[in-house]
C-alpha cells in the first residue's frame, strides 16, 4: 500500500479536491486497493467542515462526490504514517518542511511536480475567486494523477 496525504491551506479546497482526482483515476485504473489517500490543512481553521461548496459542485460535474469530506490539520504522526506529503502550492510545501519532524518517513513534494509541464507550479488557491477556480484545480490535478500514480508504482513505495 502506498499512503498519501494531500494537503493545502485549510482542507477545504485544493487538497480535498486532489485526494478525490487522485481516487477517481486509481479506480479507474482498478488499483485502488494499492492506495491509502488523506488530506489535510496546514491551518485548523476548516476543522470538521465540509469541502467548499463550490468545490463540491465542480466536482459533482466531473462525476466526482466531495459530500463526505471533512476538514482535518495535519498532525505530527502523519510525517511517519503517510509516504507521500504532496502539497499543493509551495507555501504549503515550506510549511510541511518547518514542521517536519527529524525522524520522517514521509517524501515532501509538490503536486504540480508530477506533471509532465507546469513543473514547480502551484496549483492555485480559489477559495477567494470564483468558480472558474476550483475547475482549474480539477484540471491541474487531473493532470498531475497520472504522473503521481506512475511515480508512485516506479518506487513500489508502501508498506
Amino acid at each position: 500500500m502506498t499512503r498519501i496525504l494531500f494537503v493545502c491551506l485549510g482542507n477545504i479546497c485544493r487538497s480535498p479536491i486532489a485526494e478525490a482526482v487522485f481516487r477517481q483515476h486509481v479506480a479507474t485504473l482498478g488499483v485502488s486497493d494499492q492506495y491509502v489517500l488523506d488530506s489535510a490543512g496546514t491551518g485548523a481553521w476548516h476543522i470538521g467542515g465540509p469541502a467548499d461548496s463550490r468545490g463540491i459542485a465542480a466536482c459533482a460535474e466531473v462525476g466526482i462526490d466531495l459530500n463526505s469530506h471533512r476538514a482535518r490539520q495535519v498532525q505530527p504522526s502523519d510525517f511517519m504514517e503517510y509516504d507521500y506529503l504532496i502539497g499543493m502550492d509551495q507555501n504549503n510545501l515550506q510549511t510541511l518542511r518547518g514542521l517536519e519532524p527529524t525522524q520522517c518517513r514521509a517524501k515532501l513534494a509538490l503536486m504540480m511536480d508530477f506533471c509532465d509541464v507546469d513543473t514547480g507550479q502551484d496549483i492555485p488557491d480559489p477559495y477567494y475567486g470564483d468558480d472558474a477556480g476550483f475547475d482549474l484545480a480539477i484540471e491541474l490535478c487531473q493532470r498531475a494523477s497520472a504522473g503521481l500514480h506512475h511515480y508512485c508504482q516506479s518506487r513500489g513505495t508502501g508498506r
